[in-house]
């Protein structure tokens, strides 16, 4: 049904739409900056943004009417389930990459702590096995260059280096350190 231009029905919902339009340009000029740090804050960028208030401002307009209350509010509300939506749109899982990322910096404290713990710990062995342990696994050489380099059998090398790696494991400030550092970071 048609209504004709000089229709009371028609003049009264114009009216009604004059009216709805300069609330709504009076509550964007008056709100759009704060609605904009809000959306700023949300997506960590100005672009994305001011599309984001775009969006939400153009979906406001036509639900403008039915806004009864706090406008602002209503607004804040579609900002935030906006975002949401448009964040759970984009995500789409592991993407694979052809770099792999960085490795995360190295805790350089616990390296110092566990190495002084080894260092020590090495200084606690008999000094036989120190040799074998630093020969083996420091100057990195086989049971064959190692027995020659201390003048005995590959057999003396293998025991010996058996027994240094026990007394390591079981050393008690050696197997602690690591952990004592991770407990002092974790607190810290």
């Amino acid at each position: 049904m048609d209504l004709a231009p000089d229709d009371p029905a028609r003049a009264e919902r114009t009216g009604e739409l004059v009216a709805d339009r300069e609330s709504f340009d009076g509550f964007v000029e008056a709100r759009s900056g704060r609605l904009l740090r809000t959306a700023f804050l949300l997506t960590r960028d100005w672009g994305l943004a001011e599309d984001l208030l775009q969006t939400v401002l153009a979906k406001a307009w036509f639900a403008w009417g039915r806004i009864e209350t706090d406008p602002e509010a209503y607004v804040r509300r579609a900002l935030v389930t906006t975002y949401t939506s448009w964040w759970r749109r984009n995500w789409r899982g592991e993407t694979p990459a052809e770099l792999l990322p960085e490795r995360p910096a190295p805790d350089v404290l616990r390296e110092i702590d566990e190495r002084d713990a080894v260092w020590a710990a090495l200084g606690r062995l008999a000094p036989r096995q120190r040799a074998v342990i630093v020969l083996r696994f420091y100057e990195d050489l086989s049971e064959a260059e190692t027995a020659a380099v201390l003048g005995c059998s590959v057999g003396t090398v293998k025991s010996q280096t058996s027994r240094a790696l026990e007394r390591l494991r079981c050393d008690p400030l050696a197997t602690t350190a690591g952990r004592r550092h991770s407990m002092l970071t974790e607190r810290g």
